[in-house]
């Protein structure tokens, strides 16, 4: 995760939890005056858009007096959704068995996209099969993951 997530993350995951909610994970995308950040919230019971009004009304109060971010950018607050994002090691072992697409920043293997089984967590990798074939995949080298929802 790079600092500016850590730092945003330290900031906005007591106002998320205080209503009621799990901090999921949070992105941020450089685009100039369209930049974004997106904050995905989750609970045991759901995420309604009540919920995630709640949520960026108190993420906007605290950004405005911390002022993290210097440059001008768009909050956005939802749930994560059936093809889920993977932020963090702990959340890859919720959905073992499942299916995973990975893009790495380095190639594993001589590839750099995985879709396939998660097969587990082993230490600070992720084990993911396809093709018949195991590629255990360091998780500070996955660039983003997303679950692949099954119908």
């Amino acid at each position: 995760m790079a600092k500016l997530e850590v730092t945003l993350e330290s900031l906005i995951a007591p106002a998320v939890e205080m209503v009621g909610f799990e901090l999921w994970g949070i992105e941020f995308i450089r685009a100039g005056k369209h930049s974004t950040l997106s904050v995905y919230i989750d609970s045991p019971d759901g995420v309604t858009v009540d919920g995630c009004a709640e949520v960026s009304h108190h993420i906007s109060a605290i950004m405005d007096v911390e002022d993290p971010i210097s440059s001008e950018y768009t909050l956005e607050v939802s749930s994560p959704g059936m093809d889920r994002r993977l932020f963090k090691l702990a959340q890859y072992e919720l959905y073992m068995g499942g299916v995973i697409n990975i893009k790495t920043r380095l190639p594993v293997d001589g590839r750099r996209k995985f879709k396939g089984v998660l097969e587990g967590v082993e230490g600070d990798n992720i084990v993911v099969s396809l093709d018949n074939s195991e590629f255990v995949i360091p998780f500070k080298n996955i660039d983003k993951a997303q679950i692949v929802p099954q119908f």
